[in-house]
């Protein structure tokens, strides 16, 4: 749905079309789908590439000082703490491939570390390749070793799907073995253990979107390896869902059947449908976008963030557990199979797989699908939904002040956008959206927990969010708990990055725990940093305005989930929103319209003054030729003001439009 103000003013015996504003991508106020906070110029890192990248691969270890970016014929080393190029690997496309389509570019596509070295491949001209990249080390210059051939590591072209891991040292992949991006399966391509692969009837036409290690310390031969994709639905009929997303698992010990059955194909290969949606109504969001994977000590507590798109413009998240995926793979029939299931159960992790009874490799063979789904924690519905169209999701766990661990989703937004969105109960609750461009969308995304630092690789550069940016509520003690961000609390120093003994309160937002003296406020208020600009000193502003003239107050939006009203004489009209502005008009200036107009904003329990206006009358002088020249200042004044104000938003009629 597109939304407009359309604005006219009577002019000439007839309305005159002043201004049309598009609110496409303006917040509704007091929607709760909607982000509380909106903020600009809020990067606080990263640099601009030389020439735009039509692709980006980030890798970041936690442990790690150092970031990786991977882009078209080069590997860039960076620094962490303020992200300047430490190094650069150039990787132009090796031999003399001829390329029917396009430039002969080697487009980086995997960066892992692998053996000892970083390993990363490339499109390499239509034939993927792959190098061991080592640092420069005591003023040795640094080293690029050529390593595998590349094909089933990396795609022929960045724009097919592909994805890859390491996982005890050996390395697994998808990508297609022909540049018709025929074959593509998850494969472990190699490492210490046998190379195994997919047998081709188990799925149809894949789009890998994730693939994660799930560690049991207590028990590591019992390791899991969760592959998230979707994949053409094989009903055709118009009620149908064209896609079905799917998770399916492996085990990290599986080695293949053997020489006489199944040899170098998974034993262990099981999938099941993973569904996101409305089960009471049938209906789904059928087309998985995105995976987050928040691993715990406990594997059973490992959550998994989903991100599905729908074929009616809506995105949403729905919340896993590794848990529930496991029940499923466990306990659920298979799809199509109606005899005894033969023991070990298909699909059990078991010290040698070359070495499992037909019967059960041929389960896997034949009917690895389970019969029945895996449904998200909230079940009867999605945990956020939103118009939006997010492309990506991260997902940050943060301890807030009351010592209790709350999840932050990162959401990135086609339009260059992200929101954070708070995971406390069973709400979700949209803290801010931060545009970070406004001309190009976000390709890679990779979080940085430690230092709580968000990185992004857009065509034209890598930019960072620093996600503690407390001082967005630094105006009150009230602001910064109604804010709701558990990475920060009010402190005498202001909103600042959490701290023990700091005010939040994340559950609820609610302002009663802020102190109510005002002397406890006025030493908040002395010792902060930034002055209160919404403090009454700043608040009243004077207007001497003529009569028979239209105007205008606006007040500044500082929060969309909070209710604007204008307040004269007693008297409560609505606020017009326009943008990041709340508007009070007045078609033409009575009597009656003089004197004080307070904004006022409600959200929760909290009531602000946050603008005050002082309208008075403004008389026009006339001279004769007998008196002496006035200054021109108020006329001029006027003159100014009234053209502004046709120019602007003083209107006689106004119409808002929603198409």
């Amino acid at each position: 749905m597109k939304r407009f103000v359309i604005i006219y003013i009577w002019l000439a015996g007839d309305f005159q079309l002043v201004l049309s504003v598009n609110l496409k991508d303006t917040p509704i106020l007091g929607s709760k789908n909607t982000p509380r906070l909106l903020c600009k110029d809020t990067v606080s890192g990263g640099f601009e590439y030389q020439v735009c990248q039509n692709h980006s691969v980030l890798f970041h270890h936690e442990d790690s000082e150092e970031m990786y970016i991977g882009g078209t014929d080069f590997v860039l080393k960076l620094d962490m703490d303020d992200y300047h190029v430490i190094e650069k690997f150039t990787l132009k496309t090796t031999g003399q491939q001829q390329c029917q389509e396009g430039p002969c570019e080697n487009v980086i596509t995997v960066i892992e570390k692998f053996q000892d070295s970083l390993f990363v491949c490339g499109t390499n001209g239509h034939k993927p390749q792959c190098w061991k990249l080592f640092s420069s080390v005591n003023n040795q210059s640094h080293e690029i070793v050529e390593s595998y051939e590349g094909t089933g590591i990396s795609p022929f072209v960045y724009t097919q799907n592909s994805l890859s891991i390491t996982v005890d040292g050996d390395l697994y992949a998808a990508a297609p073995l022909g540049a018709d991006r025929s074959s593509l399966q998850f494969r472990r391509k190699a490492g210490s253990r046998t190379n195994v692969w997919m047998y081709d009837n188990w799925v149809s036409e894949p789009t890998f979107i994730s693939v994660s290690w799930v560690k049991r310390k207590e028990d590591p031969e019992n390791d899991k390896i969760y592959i998230f994709f979707r994949e053409k639905n094989s009903d055709h009929s118009p009620e149908a869902d064209p896609w079905i997303s799917r998770v399916a698992r492996v085990c990290k010990v599986d080695e293949g059947g053997s020489k006489r059955f199944f040899q170098n194909m998974w034993t262990s290969f099981l999938k099941a449908r993973l569904v996101c949606g409305f089960p009471v109504e049938s209906l789904y969001f059928s087309r998985l976008q995105d995976i987050y994977v928040m691993h715990a000590e406990d594997w059973h507590d490992t959550r998994v963030y989903a991100l599905f798109t729908s074929s009616w413009n809506s995105t949403a998240v729905c919340i896993y557990s590794i848990r529930m995926i496991e029940e499923i793979f466990e306990t659920s029939s298979f799809k199509g199979y109606n005899k005894d299931i033969p023991t070990p159960r298909p699909g059990t992790c078991v010290p040698n797989s070359r070495r499992l009874p037909p019967a059960t490799v041929n389960v896997v063979k034949d009917n690895p699908e389970m019969t029945d789904w895996v449904h998200s924690m909230h079940y009867t519905a999605p945990f956020y939904i939103s118009s939006n169209n997010y492309t990506k999701i991260v997902v940050d766990r943060v301890q807030a002040v009351d010592q209790h661990m709350y999840n932050i989703l990162l959401l990135a937004t086609d339009s260059g956008k992200i929101h954070k969105v708070l995971e406390a109960g069973s709400e979700p609750f949209i803290i801010s959206e931060t545009q970070l461009s406004n001309s190009s969308s976000i390709q890679s995304m990779k979080l940085d927990s430690k230092k709580k630092k968000l990185v992004m690789g857009f065509p034209e550069k890598i930019s960072t969010l620093d996600l503690q940016r407390c001082q967005e509520y630094n105006n009150s003690c009230e602001t910064c708990v109604l804010a709701r961000d558990p990475y920060c609390a009010w402190t005498e120093f202001g909103c600042t990055p959490t701290v023990p003994g700091g005010i939040q309160n994340v559950m609820n937002g609610e302002t009663t725990v802020c102190p109510t003296s005002a002397e406890g406020q006025k030493q908040v208020n002395r010792t902060r940093r930034e002055i209160d600009s919404s403090s009454p000193v700043h608040l009243r502003t004077v207007h001497s305005v003529p009569l028979s003239v239209p105007f205008y107050l606006s007040c500044p939006i500082d929060s969309y989930h909070a209710v604007y009203t204008w307040e004269h004489k007693g008297k409560s009209s609505p606020c017009l929103q326009m943008q990041s502005n709340c508007l009070h008009l007045i078609p033409v200036m009575t009597q009656e319209n003089y004197g004080v107009y307070e904004c006022v904003s409600k959200e929760k329990d909290y009531t602000k003054v946050v603008k005050k206006y002082h309208l008075t009358q403004q008389v026009i002088l006339t001279k004769t030729a007998s008196e002496t020249p006035y200054k021109e200042n108020d006329a001029i004044a006027v003159a100014s003001q009234t053209v502004s104000i046709i120019l602007g938003l003083a209107v006689a009629v106004l119409q808002i439009i929603i198409i």
